[in-house]
């Protein structure tokens, strides 16, 4: 017998025995979905993807002499590494900022990256 209380019942046990990173993480998870983004576990590299989630950091490193912005996209289920080449600053692009990125998924020293993606500024539910 599976009802909607059943559901409700189980979901709230659920997130009162989870941690509280599990929880984050699933409602990363959740929130990405609705925007149409994939999975981070998910992506395969040499494909082209488009990826919803929080930056965690936005750091500035020169990578072979060029200014190369780098940035930590979460999605729940893991990171994404972007990285504008050639550029030292983008507006918007800041840490607790929900994008939207399309690009090519690579690996470059050892983690999932896009170099160089498209990407669109979600508006944060205050906006």
């Amino acid at each position: 017998m599976t009802d909607g209380r059943t559901s409700k019942l189980r979901t709230a046990f659920t997130r009162w025995t989870a941690s509280q990173g599990e929880v984050h993480a699933k409602e990363e998870q959740d929130r990405a979905a609705q925007l149409g983004g994939a999975r981070v576990a998910e992506l395969t590299c040499r494909r082209p993807a488009t990826v919803c989630g929080v930056l965690q950091s936005v750091t500035l490193r020169p990578r072979a002499g060029v200014p190369a912005l780098l940035a930590e996209l979460y999605d729940g289920s893991g990171n994404l590494c972007l990285v504008w080449l050639g550029r030292r600053r983008i507006a918007g692009i800041e840490p607790g900022r929900r994008l939207r990125v399309t690009g090519m998924v690579t690996r470059s020293e050892g983690q999932i990256s896009m170099f160089n993606p498209r990407y669109e500024l979600v508006p944060r539910e205050e906006d």
